[in-house]
């Protein structure tokens, strides 16, 4: 199992970079909503458990949203004189918010998933809040100050999503004795996250060099929080397929589960990240 998880892991890196730096704006947000149809295929299965057709249909209902956002506002015109379009930015504001609910559905779960878990209808509000801001999040900073620019706060977010779960799981494994949430994900320890912010915040001095207008406190804000929103994104994922009672989210990725398990840090950091760069003036 570890070696598949590593060679998968070495043979997305370069794909993703190569995706980030390279596609141009409208190719980059082709592959990212199509990433994002089929993470919305395996969130079909926590919709309705059991039921297979729904994961179909919460993936085309994903693809169509996404198509239609495109045809709205295309990827060129996100931006217009410095200022993020008012469709991306209310969705991804909504999505930076919307994680501030799930914070409190994980902290309170079980109890919580009395309120959702048989209401197919809540639990696909809650795919398109998840999946459709990232999206939104990920175009918009693609475009940031020109695509190039861009394309390292892409790769500055991926960085503390990957940094903060290094992190936690290195120093989990070993002095990590306090269960975070055990109810939710029973390997997760305190220890683990501070670790894990300790790296995210020697990481925000990078964000610090590739963010233009931030000082050093805004940066360790940023850096942290989305280190946080990273490890919440991780969270309400394993509360979702535990109430559900699904192992994994799929089996796309050898030894990494599905698309959803590989991205569902990423759907959280990546609206945070970016509503906090609106409210820095960066």
């Amino acid at each position: 199992m570890l070696k598949q998880r590593v060679l998968t892991a070495l043979l997305l890196l370069p794909i993703a970079i190569a995706a980030i730096f390279m596609l141009p704006l409208q190719g980059f947000a082709i592959t990212i909503a199509v990433v994002m149809v089929l993470a919305a295929r395996e969130w079909g299965a926590f919709v309705m458990p059991g039921v297979a057709p729904a994961k179909v249909s919460y993936g085309v209902t994903i693809a169509i949203l996404l198509v239609a956002l495109l045809l709205i506002v295309p990827a060129d015109q996100v931006w217009v004189q410095q200022q993020l379009h008012p469709l991306y930015q209310a969705i991804t504001i909504a999505g930076a918010l919307w994680w501030l609910g799930a914070l409190a559905l994980v902290l309170s779960y079980p109890g919580s998933a009395t309120m959702w878990q048989h209401k197919p209808m809540l639990k696909a509000l809650f795919g398109q809040l998840t999946i459709i801001p990232c999206f939104t999040a990920m175009v918009a900073l693609k475009a940031w100050h020109g695509q190039f620019d861009g394309a390292w706060l892409v790769l500055a977010v991926l960085l503390l999503v990957w940094g903060a779960d290094t992190g936690a799981y290195f120093v989990g494994k070993s002095i990590g004795k306090t269960k975070l949430i055990p109810k939710v994900s029973p390997g997760k320890t305190r220890e683990g996250l501070a670790g894990g912010m300790v790296v995210c915040a020697v990481l925000s001095l990078v964000a610090w060099k590739m963010v233009p207008n931030i000082n050093l406190i805004e940066a360790l804000i940023l850096g942290m929080v989305t280190g946080l929103a990273s490890a919440l994104g991780d969270l309400s994922e394993s509360m979702f397929k535990r109430a559900a009672n699904i192992k994994d989210s799929g089996r796309l990725l050898p030894g990494h589960g599905g698309v959803l398990d590989r991205i569902d840090s990423v759907t959280a950091a990546m609206p945070v990240f970016v509503t906090l760069l609106l409210l820095f003036g960066a």
